[in-house]
């Protein structure tokens, strides 16, 4: 009786393409284990049936945007328009001293920095979010220009002495 029920599960696995009757064919094996898919779609044209297949891309979709530039060049009125994006942002009830103004609360934190960068063009790096705790902390961050490259992109540039190279 075993024998039969071992020859029926082999038949039935044959039927439905389990892989039972054919004693464990790679083909499942395959499917699972990611060997190249190839999707099928039954395009219906009158009474013939044609079977289009499509690969999976070869190349990646993503691509990367180029760098950001981190060139910056402050405008001249720099201390102005903070004051003005202060005033905007903390309401006009500031004080004189508006570069006394405290960045404690992170939401108005977030609206003048946002502002500034998406105006200015350059925002602050997360890795100095925490300094700026008052409206001078981003006055002097906005003063402050920028260039594109490392020092020892300058060094090398420069003038050196004879015996001194800079390798890179």
């Amino acid at each position: 009786m075993a024998a039969a029920a071992v020859g029926l599960m082999a038949a039935a696995g044959q039927r439905l393409g389990c892989g039972w009757g054919r004693g464990l064919v790679s083909a499942p094996r395959r499917l699972l284990w990611g060997a190249r898919r190839k999707e099928e779609k039954e395009v219906k044209a009158g009474a013939n049936t044609v079977i289009e297949e499509k690969t999976e891309p070869t190349e990646p979709s993503v691509i990367c945007p180029p760098p950001r530039s981190r060139n910056y060049v402050p405008p001249e009125d720099i201390q102005s328009l903070l004051e003005s994006h202060v005033r905007k942002v903390f309401g006009p009830s500031l004080p004189d001293q508006w570069q006394q103004t405290s960045l404690k609360e992170n939401k108005l934190k977030f609206r003048l920095l946002d502002q500034l960068a998406s105006e200015l063009g350059h925002a602050v790096p997360n890795s100095q979010l925490h300094l700026m705790c008052s409206a001078q902390d981003v006055l002097t961050f906005y003063s402050t220009p920028m260039k594109e490259g490392s020092k020892l992109d300058e060094l090398r540039a420069s003038e050196l002495p004879p015996n001194l190279k800079i390798c890179w």
